[in-house]
């Protein structure tokens, strides 16, 4: 009875020791010492069940308030501290962390709680080994008593390293999984040697049940949200492009009204500027400024030029320097002019498409003030083909459709054939019509070439000018041939053919992205016309003195240029070299030696004569295409 009163009142053990000391003391018998002895081992039996249960209990409630907890719309890293928390106070444990699996299957630690400082937020955690991979291996809950002294397991330096920095003894891992897939890992552990009991593996295993569920719950709601701030992102965008595209459109608007009331280019350029927020300036296609809503300083004109050649090319804006676009100004094919702007800031789409529209509106209007001038580029195109054409025309009808053109024939003019050698052919022909229209003069495209009729009488001056311009341009070579001055319809014809001729012998020379015209190469022009094969003459004719003088540095080609001049006279040909009669001697008898005996016979003397001047000649090109300067600075010039 005494220990039933002591047990219905929840004493503590020691009264069951004092109880067993008091019957003892009085002089009890035997049997009634054995049968107290069992009555309080069944007691204190009752007591732990009880103990347990109460356990159990506590930890029941506490896993049901962790639930109610999770239901929360936490985002991954609240709802990680919460179980963590709960985890500490659920079997009263030193430290409680979690990892969660990252992209590609890698482990971080996400949250800690209790830790002292070693293990960190962020920091890799091994999931292939010590009790985590045990634990993910057997996708079921793993512990150890003494984590470091456990040789179940493989070890991890760097972690055994954090797990000594921190004092931690018994540990305990349990997996948090969705299905088959493991989202990451649960960890309990204590700063001594703990033996947990398989009610706490449980209560530890249930919690690490629920978290794997929130853990995806979270994520999902994470995944949602950030679908949902992108979707209102979206109409956000949405919602600010449409704004735009009605802004431009009334922009738009209120620039056709202005040009359709009769508005000047310095009126429509100020409206475009104000709908852009920037300053634009109209120019024609000599670049020439045609009107400006403001003031435009500090273009840098070869960029603007190389901008205008793309922007026509390609029938759209192309950004140039900073925040500075140019816009083609065009009508089919023929090219009214450019548009530039600066604006404060970089163009938006909708900007783009409100720049474009508005070259249209200058270019509407530039039609309206000069159709006259709009409909004559196809004709004079096609005049400048009828004139390069074998087909006879009547001298007076060509003279009275040029005079309409503005073009007086029979005043000196030059015929320049240019030949970009690579590149895309509509950058060349779009800078033509501007070139020709700024010298007042014919532009037209034959075989790939582009032809141009221009006033003046320096056909090597034109020539020059014309690959000046283009070169840089392009950015890379141009062939340029010309011919001229001719003073009348008939002569267009012939100074093509002969510009032609030039070409070829600028290609045969070994001359490509050379500009020189028939005066400059004599009667190599007409002579090469049909034999493109000078290097192999060449070759053949004085080859091996070219040869030994490459190797050997020395003068025979030279002595051989002053023989000839000298009219074959040794020592006439001394003096001019400045050498003794005696080195001319022997000069030549070592071209002897190389051409053969009969070098000096009549017919073998005019083939190295004459190659001889081609060499010269091809080196004369040479030169001068080596020392060509690569850009030129001008307002019409762009660097290559």
């Amino acid at each position: 009875m005494a220990v039933l009163e002591l047990l219905a009142r929840q004493a503590p053990p020691g009264e069951y020791e004092d109880l067993l000391h008091r019957t003892r003391r009085s002089g009890a018998l035997p049997d009634a010492l054995e049968r107290l002895d069992r009555a309080v081992r069944l007691a204190r039996r009752v007591m732990s069940s009880a103990g347990r249960r109460e356990q159990r209990e506590a930890g029941l409630a506490a896993l049901v308030d962790t639930a109610r907890d999770l239901t929360f719309p936490y985002d991954v890293d609240g709802l990680m501290r919460i179980v963590t928390r709960r985890a500490r106070g659920l079997i009263d444990l030193d430290l409680a962390y979690v990892s969660l699996c990252g992209p590609g299957g890698v482990s971080y630690l996400r949250t800690s709680e209790g830790a002292a400082g070693s293990l960190l937020t962020g920091m890799r955690l091994p999931d292939d080994r010590g009790i985590a991979g045990m634990a993910q291996a057997a996708g079921a809950p793993a512990w150890s008593a003494d984590y470091l002294a456990d040789e179940r397991f493989r070890h991890d330096d760097a972690l055994d390293e954090v797990i000594r920095a921190e004092g931690v003894r018994a540990v305990m891992a349990v997996p948090l999984r969705d299905g088959d897939a493991s989202v990451g890992v649960l960890y309990g552990a204590d700063r001594q040697v703990r033996h947990y009991t398989p009610d706490e593996i449980g209560l530890m295993s249930a919690l690490g049940d629920l978290a794997a569920v929130a853990v995806v719950k979270a994520g999902l709601l994470d995944q949602t949200r950030a679908e949902v701030t992108e979707l209102e992102l979206d109409s956000s965008r949405t919602r600010s492009s449409l704004t735009r595209m009605r802004y431009v459109s009334e922009a738009h608007s209120r620039i056709m009204n202005l040009v359709l009331s009769g508005g000047d280019l310095c009126n429509v350029a100020k409206a475009a500027g104000d709908a852009l927020d920037g300053t634009v300036l109209i120019r024609d296609p000599g670049g020439r400024a045609l009107a400006t809503g403001g003031e435009l300083d500090g273009l840098d004109e070869e960029a603007v030029a190389k901008a205008s050649l793309d922007a026509h090319a390609g029938r759209r804006p192309v950004v140039t320097g900073e925040n500075t676009w140019v816009a083609p100004v065009i009508a089919g094919s023929e090219d009214l002019g450019v548009l530039v702007i600066r604006t404060a800031t970089g163009l938006t789409e909708e900007d783009e498409r409100l720049l474009e529209l508005s070259a249209q509106s200058v270019a509407f209007l530039l039609l309206m003030r000069r159709s006259t001038a709009v409909a004559e580029g196809p004709v004079r195109d096609e005049l400048l083909d009828d004139l390069l054409s074998e087909t006879p025309h009547a001298p007076q009808q060509m003279t009275q459709r040029s005079r309409r053109l503005g073009i007086d024939l029979s005043a000196p003019h030059v015929l320049v054939v240019a030949r970009p050698e690579g590149g895309e052919q509509g950058r060349a022909v779009v800078w033509a019509s501007s070139y020709a229209y700024r010298m007042a003069g014919l532009k037209t495209v034959q075989g790939g070439c582009i032809v141009l009729l221009l006033p003046g009488a320096d056909a090597s001056a034109a020539a020059r000018a014309v690959s000046d311009e283009l070169t840089p341009l392009l950015g890379h070579p141009v062939s340029v041939g010309a011919a001229g001055p001719g003073r009348d319809a008939d002569a267009v014809a012939r100074m093509y053919q002969e510009a032609m001729r030039c070409l070829d012998a600028l290609t045969a020379l070994n001359g490509a992205g050379s500009a020189a015209s028939v005066q400059d190469l004599g009667f190599l022009g007409l002579l090469l016309s049909d034999d493109h094969d000078v290097a192999g003459f060449v070759d053949s004719a004085i080859g091996p003195v070219l040869a030994y003088d490459a190797e050997r540095f020395t003068e025979l080609t030279r002595t051989l240029e002053a023989y000839f001049a000298s009219g074959g006279s040794p020592t006439n040909a001394a003096e001019e070299l400045h050498v003794h009669p005696n080195t001319v001697s022997r000069r030549l008898d070592r071209i002897g030696e190389l051409l053969g005996a009969d070098w000096q016979k009549p017919g073998r003397v005019l083939e190295v004569q004459l190659a001889l001047r081609l060499q010269r000649t091809r080196d004369v090109l040479s030169r001068q295409r080596t020392t060509t300067p690569p850009e030129r600075t001008g307002r019409d010039g762009g660097a290559g």
